[in-house]
């Protein structure tokens, strides 16, 4: 007997597949529809984000309406709530007393100088205690972090002493050789590429005959960009405002701009409404890099977040 003799029973129900014991069905219809739903904030997020807004944006107003009054003003009880007639007087009066043109530029080479070997030299670092293997990392990782744990100030005696030695005294190569690299931003990165970075493209990169600074250059780099710009940002501030140190081996008459400040406080009676313009002058280059690139920065944390 031949197959197309056999009978074919078109009447047969369809099979069904079970979707399982009635425990399993419950944890399928809890589970299943929240895999592609939205989060969506509710009132009291909302609330407590305009909170938080207006607390950080709070501190920079005041500052603005200190510096558009004059001393007397703001030194009354209550003080002003509104903006001044004085801001750009006072502006160009704390511009020329601390010649705030001379530290901007200072200030502006310092940090930048600073974060970018900061972000060069704690990528490479990272990049070798996350994913390289060598006698004595573990050892060195730890004296990295070890040297977090001690105050700085310990440091100031023989760290003056060394750059004078150097003849960098009052120079701005005595503030930037001591903090090309940090410590902090070492374990940043090592952190993040000991995560972001699988050792799946390292090792297929060996395969291809590629060396370590060219797996760094092709390989690591591109994966390391979002936290690069977030370690640069930070350490560009972080620069930007220092004052302890360059006040110990600067002066005067080659300032950056958290030491040109003290030039106008200085004197008997200290004209609170001079010292806010300096203060504003010296954060607004701050204020319009993070306007500048602050998008592409929350846009590469939240490219490096993201898991494919």
């Amino acid at each position: 007997m031949t197959t197309e003799s056999l009978p074919v029973r078109t009447d047969a129900p369809a099979r069904t597949v079970s979707p399982g014991p009635p425990a399993a069905r419950g944890r399928l219809r809890l589970f299943a529809p929240r895999a592609g739903r939205q989060h969506h904030a509710g009132p009291l997020a909302y609330v407590l984000l305009a909170i938080t807004a207006i607390v950080s944006v709070l501190p920079l107003y005041w500052t603005m309406v200190a510096a558009s009054t004059d001393n007397t003003r703001v030194s009354q009880t209550p003080p002003p709530f509104l903006p001044g007639p004085n801001l750009f007087g006072n502006l160009a009066r704390a511009w020329d007393e601390a010649a705030m043109g001379k530290a901007m530029i200072n200030s502006t080479i310092v940090a930048g100088v600073i974060a970018l070997s900061t972000v060069l030299f704690a990528t490479l670092a990272g990049f070798a205690f996350a994913k390289l293997r060598f006698k004595g990392r573990n050892v060195l990782l730890m004296l990295v972090i070890g040297t977090m744990m001690v105050p700085p100030q310990l440091g100031v005696v023989p760290l003056f002493m060394m750059m004078s030695e150097l003849g960098w005294s009052q120079e701005l190569p005595a503030v930037i050789f001591p903090t090309l690299v940090s410590a902090v931003g070492v374990f940043f990165m090592r952190q993040y590429l000991s995560e972001a970075l699988p050792d799946e493209l390292v090792e297929a990169g060996r395969v291809d005959g590629a060396h370590s600074l060219r797996i760094f250059w092709s390989i690591v780099l591109p994966v390391a960009r979002p936290a690069m710009a977030v370690l640069f940002m930070i350490t560009f501030v972080h620069a930007w405002n220092d004052f302890f140190w360059p006040f110990v081996v600067l002066d005067m008459t080659n300032p950056t701009v958290p030491v040109a400040l003290t030039q106008l406080s200085a004197g008997y009676v200290r004209d609170q409404s001079l010292i806010m313009a300096g203060a504003l002058l010296g954060t607004l280059p701050l204020l319009a890099m993070f306007i500048v690139f602050g998008r592409q920065i929350v846009g590469g944390i939240m490219a490096g977040a993201v898991k494919g």
